[in-house]
């Protein structure tokens, strides 16, 4: 048997220094994303539950949502969420093979930060006034 040449490849493990494409970042944050809305269904839909069983319940998680921190909770899972569903239709595009150059690619990831963004916050603007 031949023996084959193995290729070392650099390995660059200090996270500070990678710098990653803007692709690359909108991945990161559609699979972080996910996680976290993931993690968080078990309260959202106990909270849900909850609010329906009486009107003192409902009247106590609306008190508590009034407040700042409760607001910035659920302006990032409303972002979460946004941007987890306008990535997942770029991945979906990408796997159909639209998109899959270079600079197709790129634009992509833009499009999906450029509306994540506005759209996330014209839904918590809407819900809050």
């Amino acid at each position: 048997m031949a023996e084959m040449s193995i290729k070392k490849r650099p390995k660059n493990l200090d996270l500070t220094t990678i710098r990653l494409p803007l692709p690359g970042k909108v991945s990161i944050l559609h699979r972080v994303s996910g996680v976290g809305l993931f993690l968080f269904l078990p309260v959202l839909l106990w909270l849900f539950s909850a609010s329906l069983t009486s009107a003192d319940t409902f009247a106590t998680f609306k008190a508590v949502f009034a407040s700042l921190p409760a607001k910035v909770i659920l302006a990032g899972l409303t972002w979460a969420f946004v941007h987890h569903f306008c990535a997942g239709i770029r991945f979906l595009l990408l796997d159909l093979h639209i998109g899959i150059e270079k600079e197709a690619a790129g634009k992509s990831a833009a499009a999906v930060l450029a509306v994540s963004i506005p759209l996330t916050l014209l839904i918590v603007w809407g819900v809050v006034l």
